[in-house]
């Protein structure tokens, strides 16, 4: 009886788990007190958080997840303490490959639109781990080379979620084994988060013996104070992410020397000091381009070096997280015109910031080494892009069509790389010229709904381009799909031919397409608006015998293009 009676209770206490919503609440605002000591390699929190019930229903569980490194030691509701259930929980949304879950009861239900104040402590250790991607039978340096976050004796450097969950989060299990399941989870949380207000004061303590580090953090820092505390060093610094927006909370502390330039500041190591000064040398070089694009400076760009050589980049915001041990020019200012954009054309809407950044990259690339050379460095964002939409094809409807719109995705395969291409092809559509008439006038405090920018550009052409943008930034409804259906030569009495092309869009979305004429000598070139589900008709006069027809040079982002080529056949004469 006895034994029945304590599985029933432990039932009981499990039951919570079996039945909760984890992505119920919204994380408002956190006010965190981080504590850091390398030499433990240990992370200590202690702070408020807010949540807001989101739900249909009264909720009377809140679920508090961190990574698996790290212990739950308190959490308090109204200076009492409350219960909860601590276990273990697998999501690759960590590096560890795990969670330290929470299950908290709280004291009544929230109903929906209610709020819930709790106090947090949490406490651990934040090692070099890559288990996740070690699991996925990738070899153990080059996983480290990806997860390279770590509280470490000489170098500390974290992300948040999707990296390191250092401060508390609440999605559903992610697995990195299951296509863009990860992806998807940690971009339906950061489109959930995006408002949010995270606040930290991060304690950095260390031997006495040893130098205080610099503290970098990827949010607005201030206040940052060296004192000597019980033997011991003890530097303080104020960080805020106000809001979170769509960047990754990061935080980075090493024994760094700064470069400034104008528009830039480089974080580095001292040993690599000629490779910031190269840094600084490309971004100085591509600094006429981009302001001549998007205007003057506005805040300053940062670039944080990684203590790692072979890092991967990481960036969060108008700040980068790089290796500096290379003296590779283009690489160095592919990276800066991404970063200068940033600081010199703010915007809350994703597809806007990282669009234009990752447009000007291969804008840059086409002045320096012309169009082809940019439609090659945007080819692998096009591939990109069509394995993302082929993975939301597969659960298509009304409403995933406007979540994953420009205007409201959190997919960074779209607010990055789609993106790009929206903006190419406008400037291919309305010329240069007219687009930076448009970017000049936007004003970001002045961007209240989706329509601003849109209604900016098409303020500068006499084009209807309505169609566009309902295809391309308010709707995801996929990719467009041309062939060329036919092409007819006709013989002239002067000499050459008159071709009629006829080209039909197999796909839901609509694009003004670039086709190409190849004739015996020579090629004509020119463009030709499909709407989705339609065909379109071109004549093109071509001066000797016409061979081949060739729709899109890779500038439109297709979900097939293996049937873009239409050899031409002579009539009999």
């Amino acid at each position: 009886m006895k034994w029945l009676l304590f599985v029933l209770a432990f039932l009981a206490l499990q039951a919570p788990a079996w039945c909760l919503d984890r992505e119920a609440f919204t994380f408002t605002n956190y006010n965190l007190d981080v504590r850091i000591e390398p030499d433990q390699q240990r992370l200590g929190v202690r702070g408020k958080i807010t949540l807001r019930n989101d739900s249909d229903s009264p909720q009377k569980n809140i679920c508090l997840q961190v990574s698996s490194s790290l212990n739950w030691k308190s959490i308090r509701s109204g200076d009492k303490p409350v219960e909860f259930i601590s276990q273990p929980y697998t999501s690759d949304i960590d590096h560890t490959g795990g969670l330290s879950e929470a299950i908290v009861t709280l004291p009544q239900a929230v109903p929906p639109d209610g709020t819930a104040t709790l106090e947090v402590g949490y406490e651990g250790i934040v090692p070099l781990d890559a288990t996740r991607l070690a699991s996925l039978g990738m070899k153990k340096k080059i996983a480290e080379h990806a997860d390279w976050d770590e509280i470490g004796k000489s170098f500390s450097a974290m992300r948040g979620i999707g990296y390191v969950t250092w401060y508390p989060v609440a999605t559903e299990a992610a697995d990195l084994s299951q296509g863009n399941n990860v992806f998807e989870t940690i971009a339906r949380w950061k489109r959930r988060e995006e408002h949010a207000i995270l606040e930290i004061k991060v304690h950095f303590l260390r031997d006495n013996s040893e130098e205080l580090p610099t503290l970098l953090c990827s949010g607005r820092e201030t206040n940052q104070i060296g004192e000597e505390a019980d033997g011991a060093h003890l530097l303080s610094a104020d960080c805020s992410f106000s809001p979170i927006g769509l960047g990754v909370p990061s935080l980075a502390i090493g024994k760094y020397s700064a470069l400034e330039r104008q528009g830039i500041a480089i974080y580095y190591l001292p040993e690599h000091k000629s490779a910031a000064e190269n840094y600084a040398l490309a971004a100085e070089l591509v600094s006429p381009f981009v302001t001549d694009w998007f205007g003057t400076m506005r805040e300053k760009a940062q670039v944080i070096e990684l203590a790692d050589a072979e890092a991967s980049p990481f960036e969060s915001g108008h700040i980068l997280f790089t290796s500096l041990t290379t003296n590779d020019s283009t690489k160095y200012e592919l990276a800066a015109v991404h970063q200068l954009t940033h600081a010199a054309f703010p915007s809350e809407r994703p597809w806007i910031y990282e669009g234009l950044a990752h447009f000007a990259q291969a804008a840059d690339v086409e002045t320096k080494s012309g169009r082809q050379a940019a439609l090659d460095f945007m080819g692998p964002h096009r591939a990109a892009i069509a394995i993302a939409e082929k993975a939301v094809t597969e659960n298509h409807d009304s409403n995933r069509a406007a979540a994953e719109s420009l205007i409201n995705t959190a997919t960074e395969e779209f607010y990055r790389s789609k993106a790009m291409y929206a903006w190419w092809m406008l400037r291919d559509i309305i010329g240069e010229k007219a687009l930076k008439r448009s970017l000049a006038g936007y004003d970001p405090d002045q961007d209240k709904d989706p329509s601003y920018m849109p209604r900016l550009i098409e303020a500068q052409t006499s084009r209807d381009l309505e169609w566009f943008f309902d295809d391309w930034v308010y709707r995801d409804h996929g990719l467009p799909d041309f062939r060329v259906e036919s092409a007819y030569p006709r013989k002239l009495v002067g000499g050459g031919y008159m071709v009629t092309v006829t080209v039909e869009n197999l796909g839901n979305v609509g694009a003004e397409v670039p086709l190409l004429l190849r004739m015996r000598s020579g090629e004509v070139r020119k463009r030709l608006e499909v709407h989705a589900k339609s065909k379109a008709s071109i004549r093109i006069e071509a001066s000797s015998t016409p061979e081949e027809i060739t729709i899109n040079d890779g500038s439109v982002p297709e979900s097939d293009m293996s049937n873009n080529s239409y050899k031409i056949v002579l009539p009999a004469s």
